[in-house]
């Protein structure tokens, strides 16, 4: 099984993080590679669309609001992978209560692709995101 996992500090606290990214389909509030999200099976499980108009379904597995993460998995995606799991977290930063830490990771199992090449795929995506993130907090 491989894995990544990318950090970024954001500028606001992680109360106002999770109040944006903390939902399960808040997606596109935040995240230009996903401009719809649509809520299935009482919102546990999103239909996500990309710009392309590829389909990607997630189902929850974890959340807690507590701690400000949640977990969910890939039931379809155009990704060379299975087994995908992944974990968003909002971490406080020490001192700093107008800052926070994002974390994106993920574990997956390559399918029809290197494990390098997967790897380097979810760390762009997740890379990504969290500039996306950082750029809206930042507006």
């Amino acid at each position: 099984m491989a894995s990544t996992s990318v950090s970024r500090i954001v500028p606001a606290s992680p109360d106002k993080v999770w109040s944006l990214i903390g939902g399960f389909g808040a997606l596109p509030d935040w995240l230009p590679y996903i401009p719809e999200s649509t809520p299935l099976e009482g919102g546990r499980v999103r239909r996500l669309k990309n710009p392309e108009g590829e389909v990607i379904i997630e189902r929850l597995v974890d959340f807690n609001e507590t701690e400000r993460h949640y977990s969910y998995a890939i039931l379809q995606a155009p990704f060379p992978v299975n087994g995908y799991v992944s974990t968003i977290r909002v971490h406080t930063v020490p001192g700093q209560e107008n800052t926070a830490e994002v974390q994106w990771s993920g574990r997956f199992n390559p399918e029809g692709a290197t494990e390098d090449e997967v790897v380097d795929l979810f760390t762009g995506i997740y890379r990504d995101g969290l500039h996306a993130l950082h750029e809206t907090l930042a507006a």
